[in-house]
């Protein structure tokens, strides 16, 4: 096959770029195929986009092993929550059936960064090239054979098509029954339309036809809007005034290297910075900035609102997010934390409860637990304070107060939330025993141990902000509330496990297998052996319900090599998202991204250590295989972001960062007012893996944690690495991370 010119150019710029070290921009490392095969479920997605922008578009279907391209949507409405249009060069006969529009590509010859996106067609032998705007898309569409030149435009589920002259278009669809996705598409040369039903003949098609000389390429740019057509246009006219392509992909270029030059590296492999900097950019995937010339819709209240100068952000998935992708944007764009913060208040002042999932239409109630609360604490302890704490903790007491606690539901509590508040845990039902509150969700099920985890965590975050508003009744009420979880600890078998409402344990059950698809029924989507862990806000408690430093180490150490009990087919057909596994350890899953770090506080950090890297090594390289499980736009990323460079936030709420082990020897990380924060590995490297000794800011520092007041006004943590553990490196009980109830 003849390959492309500009796509020769492209990919010897790029090879050039990867073989040499030298003036090689942050954004360069970004490898966006990284994931894009799955080891069960979700793929990634090489998704063009600029930080936290609203406008995101990638091929369709979008991941790596689709041996066709069916089009690139308008704009992804939301993180895996679908897509808005479809657009599709073709040539000869003008095609109704959307099936003709598919085309095989060769990743070969395709570029993929985070700002620009082009692909050789090989079946109608076309050259598709485009970058991208904060609201707006530019297309470049070179046809190679002399055939009907045309560009097919498509309605994924319903809405119209207004063709205003020869050069513009404008048109919605309607997402999910219920938002207006608006657009306007201006073409640089003129074309003639043609309306055209696709196959079934519900669902509008558009096909554009370039008169155009041979080589010549046809630029299309097309703005969006979630508020009204008028917008669309505006923002497109506002982003993309001129036909100046390169300028606007330079400009895309230009916002992600300041972007993801907040944390600069030096060291490590060539492999391990494109890890790095694929999952740092990943976590700028959301949330997204929905605000349109002061203006933005909100599918809270349906209402289009004022944005007051501060802009609207949405699209998050809290369950995901707020072990370790906020934390991170806490760190490195604070001034941004608060405005998400500020989001979330709009959210509840429109709803009337706190998001758990916000995404465009509203909140999709996914999962489990009130983890705004964790959010706002976090950022609040780390000194974000530019939002209305107040109206926060109204929301989030709220929500602890009178929201339902059932998975993947939302509105007020029913019988099952009522014994909670009474009794201290969520009641369980047996083994096979059939469900008796309506209001459960047929498949998540009740999930009583995961939830009893989830929120008598998310109730200490709520007493840590109750203690700081000098709320001293509420303090008490809900640091009482955060010690639930030791109500469903079975001293006898060592495990967190299910109680029936009668107080009983639940009969015949076992940890590793009970509870049906996902343990739904006690746990979720991942067993007992995972969820022994899932204590944040108290692990010094924890190790004290497992009997000591000792014993916590030991079932930490077995976690990692603790058999499946049955085939790997058999234990992941019932546990499908718990892959990446490691013994009964779950890399691909969010509720392991901790589990790693606890040796820190029994007195082993040189095991933190050594599993992380052994972590990073095996499930995140430079592949498309490199992502172990469901990234969640940024889920995942963020442990790859903060165990890269050798820290991590065990507990998000508390100020403190726990050390690993850093695979590069110089980190810089920007922190506000210019201040920096830089961490030094010296001789790290693949078997200098282990901390021999450390300095903060200067002083011996034998302690395997450090406070945000460590670095909030900048400093350094300097760690000598060897080949060997020291054992006695933040060995002594005085030397473990702060951890308890009243830590």
């Amino acid at each position: 096959m003849k390959r492309p010119v500009f796509l020769l150019l492209m990919s010897a710029s790029l090879l050039a770029i990867s073989c040499s070290t030298r003036n090689i921009d942050p954004v360069d490392y970004v490898n966006p195929n990284i994931g894009g095969i799955s080891p069960l479920l979700q793929t990634t997605i090489p998704l063009v986009s600029l930080p936290n922008s609203m406008m995101r578009i990638s091929r369709t279907p979008g991941n790596y092993q689709a041996e066709k391209i069916s089009g690139f949507p308008f704009i992804l409405c939301g993180h895996r929550n679908g897509f808005a249009g479809l657009l599709m060069p073709a040539s000869g006969e003008t095609l109704g059936d959307r099936r003709k529009w598919e085309s095989y590509y060769d990743h070969d010859y395709e570029v993929c960064t985070p700002y620009y996106y082009s692909v050789w067609l090989e079946n109608p032998d076309i050259d598709l090239e485009f970058t991208v705007g904060e609201k707006s898309s530019f297309y470049r569409i070179g046809w190679n054979k002399a055939e009907k030149k045309n560009l097919m435009l498509g309605i994924t589920t319903e809405g119209s098509f207004n063709v205003i002259d020869n050069n513009t278009i404008e048109g919605y669809e309607l997402y999910e029954d219920k938002v207006k996705v608006f657009f306007y598409l201006k073409a640089e040369k003129s074309f003639s339309a043609e309306k055209i039903m696709s196959s079934g003949g519900s669902k509008p098609s558009l096909s554009l036809t370039f008169d155009l000389p041979e080589k010549e390429k046809a630029s299309v740019k097309m703005g969006v809007s979630f508020v009204d057509a008028e917008q669309a246009r505006k923002n497109l006219e506002k982003e993309i005034p001129q036909w100046d392509f390169d300028a606007l992909k330079t400009a895309g270029r230009d916002k992600w290297n300041s972007a993801l030059g907040k944390i600069n590296v030096k060291g490590g492999t060539l492999d391990q910075k494109k890890s790095f900097y694929t999952a740092l950019y990943r976590t700028y995937e959301r949330m997204v900035n929905i605000s349109e010339d002061g203006r933005y819709y909100s599918g809270f209240d349906n209402k289009i609102h004022n944005d007051n100068d501060t802009a609207f952000y949405n699209d998050d998935w809290m369950w995901d997010t707020y072990r370790a992708a906020h934390p991170l944007h806490a760190l490195i764009n604070p001034e941004l934390e608060s405005v998400k913060i500020q989001s979330y208040i709009r959210m509840y002042e429109q709803s009337g409860w706190m998001p758990s999932f916000p995404i465009l239409f509203g909140d999709n109630p996914c999962m489990n637990g009130h983890h705004s609360a964790a959010i706002v604490a976090d950022a609040y302890f780390k000194g974000i304070r530019n939002f209305d704490i107040n109206k926060a903790y109204e929301g989030l007491k709220k929500n602890a107060m009178k929201a339902t606690m059932l998975p993947w539901r939302n509105g007020p509590m029913c019988s099952l939330d009522t014994f909670y508040l009474e009794k201290g845990y969520f009641p369980a039902l047996g083994i096979g025993e059939k469900e008796t509150v309506s209001q459960v969700h047929s498949f998540e099920k009740r999930q009583a141990v995961a939830i009893t985890l989830a929120h008598s965590y998310d109730d200490w975050c709520l007493a840590q902000l109750a203690k700081a508003l000098d709320k001293k009744d509420d303090y008490e009420y809900f640091l009482k509330r955060s010690n639930n979880f030791k109500n469903l600890y079975n001293h006898e078998t060592g495990f967190f496990a299910p109680r029936t409402a009668e107080g009983s344990w639940v009969k015949d059950f076992d940890p590793k297998l009970s509870g049906g698809m996902g343990a739904r029924d006690y746990y979720d989507e991942n067993n007992g052996w995972t969820y022994l862990w899932d204590v944040p806000h108290d692990v010094s408690g924890l190790i004290g319900l497992l009997g000591g430093r000792e014993k916590f180490t030991s079932k930490l150490d077995r976690l990692f090599i603790e058999g499946l009990g049955m085939s790997k087919y058999a234990f992941l057909a019932q546990f499908p998202d718990a892959t990446g596994q490691v013994g009964q350890f779950v890399m691909g899953n969010e509720p392991s991204l901790h589990i790693p770090y606890l040796y820190n506080y029994a007195g082993q950090p040189w095991k933190t250590q050594k599993r992380v890297r052994m972590l990073l090594d095996t499930w995140f390289p430079n592949t498309p295989f490199g992502i172990p499980g469901d990234e969640d736009g940024g889920g995942l990323s963020g442990f790859v972001v903060f165990s890269s460079i050798g820290i991590y936030p065990v507990t998000p709420g508390m100020p403190v960062f726990n050390i690993g082990s850093p695979v590069f020897t110089d980190v810089t990380v920007k922190l506000q007012n210019n201040k920096e924060f830089k961490i030094t590995a010296k001789k790290s490297s693949a078997q200098n893996k282990y901390v021999q000794s450390a300095k903060l800011n200067g002083k011996e520092w034998n302690k395997p944690w450090f406070s945000w007041d460590d670095i909030k006004n900048g400093g350094e943590l300097v760690l000598e690495m060897g080949s060997r553990p020291d054992y006695s490196w933040g060995a002594a009980p005085e030397d473990a991370p702060p951890s308890g109830l009243n830590d």
